[in-house]
């Protein structure tokens, strides 16, 4: 994409699934050229989780815009070295395979290095390449309960519960792609590439924030507080006389005029919620004022009234309502796509917008092996090189148009 920010960086996917896929789509959007590669005759995996649309899945549609698709088997000596001849070319290797097989594959750290010194290498792992629990599995609910996230998440009375988003898997593709976006200036600096350990626990530790700094501070885990604040009081979801509202009285004026909206100014002075610490303190007596007052009325009486004295506060949007709500499609966050089998394809797009770079022009996630001969032949494989591979079983191609896989 011509004035892209990563335009002429090229990125060779080894991953799979998700945290690495979602980090491989952010630098795609931004102009990368992702070449993603796959198991030969299967795929990622997420290809088959239903429900699908035109034989293409969901999933794998959410989190693989913008890439070209490699169909290759890494086990053959001839995929291997297919592998290690683009890595030579390549400017960043993400990979999230568990550690030990990379080397196992003969793609290991020191043979990417030997082939490109220049090499910006992102390892993804549950628990990082090394440590006691470096080859142990994990899936985005066992980091969500090992990070404290589940401990810190549902409401008072209840049990942990895990986030709704798959925040493990996000959170580390994106501090996978901070961390290739700070390897490749520190090689523009200096000339030479990085190997990047990115740890999937470490990666939703890393976003506890505050939530950490109460134990290292205090010496106490922070409990569940369901969708209010550990700290400031009113925040969070209260009743309304048709269903539910947030309020986010954070910092700054907000709680005084917070008083004025609700025509309760008479609580800006009572010494129960005067200070911070104070509503803190009393935070079931006044939790328990605020809804009585907030009952009163509908979500849309109440926005009204706080829209007219800039107080934070919004509805409960289930993911329809959120998507299809005026504010983000008065900026065109959602993108249509064609996809040669699925059709127009919805997409959610990307957050980063650029003055001087349109993102909108987005591909569809490719079919397995759909850039295979394309991609050989950057290589400077000749074409009878390349069906030779095909029939050896080295690589793939697309199946035969109308052949759609079901599920």
């Amino acid at each position: 994409m011509s004035g892209a920010p990563l335009a002429g960086v090229r990125v060779l996917d080894l991953s799979r699934v998700l945290a690495g896929p979602f980090c491989s789509m952010i630098l795609a959007d931004l102009g990368a050229d992702v070449i993603k590669v796959e198991e030969l005759g299967r795929g990622d995996g997420t290809r088959t989780i239903p429900p699908l649309v035109g034989g293409e899945s969901h999933y794998f549609l959410a989190v693989n815009r913008n890439k070209r698709s490699l169909a290759l088997d890494l086990k053959r000596p001839e995929g291997r070295d297919l592998a290690l001849r683009l890595a030579a070319r390549a400017d960043v290797l993400l990979e999230n395979f568990r550690p030990g097989v990379m080397d196992r594959l003969g793609l290991g750290a020191q043979v990417l290095a030997a082939a490109n010194p220049r090499l910006v290498t992102c390892s993804i792992s549950g628990f990082g390449q090394t440590g006691p629990m470096r080859e142990t599995p994990s899936f985005d609910l066992v980091t969500q309960a090992m990070s404290g996230v589940m401990h810190v998440n549902g409401e008072a009375d209840g049990p942990p519960t895990k986030l709704g988003l798959p925040m493990g898997d996000l959170g580390g593709g994106l501090w996978a792609a901070i961390g290739v976006l700070a390897g490749l200036q520190k090689r523009h600096a200096t000339g030479q590439g990085s190997r990047i350990d990115l740890s999937l626990l470490e990666g939703l530790m890393g976003l506890l924030g505050y939530l950490g700094q109460l134990y290292l501070v205090g010496g106490e885990s922070p409990g569940r507080v369901g969708s209010s604040h550990h700290s400031v009081v009113p925040y969070g979801r209260f009743p309304v006389a048709d269903g539910h509202i947030v309020i986010a009285l954070h910092v700054g004026n907000f709680w005084r005029k917070f008083c004025a909206a609700i025509g309760r100014d008479d609580w800006v002075d009572d010494p129960r919620f005067r200070t911070t610490a104070a509503r803190r303190e009393h935070r079931e007596p006044l939790e328990a004022m605020v809804s009585e007052v907030l009952r009163t009325r509908t979500g849309a009486e109440w926005s009204e009234v706080f829209a007219r004295f800039d107080i934070p506060h919004g509805p409960v949007n289930d993911v329809g309502a959120a998507i299809e709500q005026e504010v983000v499609r008065a900026r065109g966050f959602v993108r249509t796509v064609d996809h040669v089998r699925a059709g127009a394809v919805r997409l959610l797009g990307s957050p980063l917008v650029f003055d001087d770079f349109d993102a909108s022009r987005y591909r569809a996630a490719p079919l397995l092996g759909e850039h295979t001969r394309e991609v050989l032949g950057e290589l400077g494989l000749a074409a009878d090189d390349v069906e030779a591979l095909l029939r050896d079983g080295v690589v793939g191609v697309p199946e035969a148009p109308g052949a759609r896989r079901t599920g």
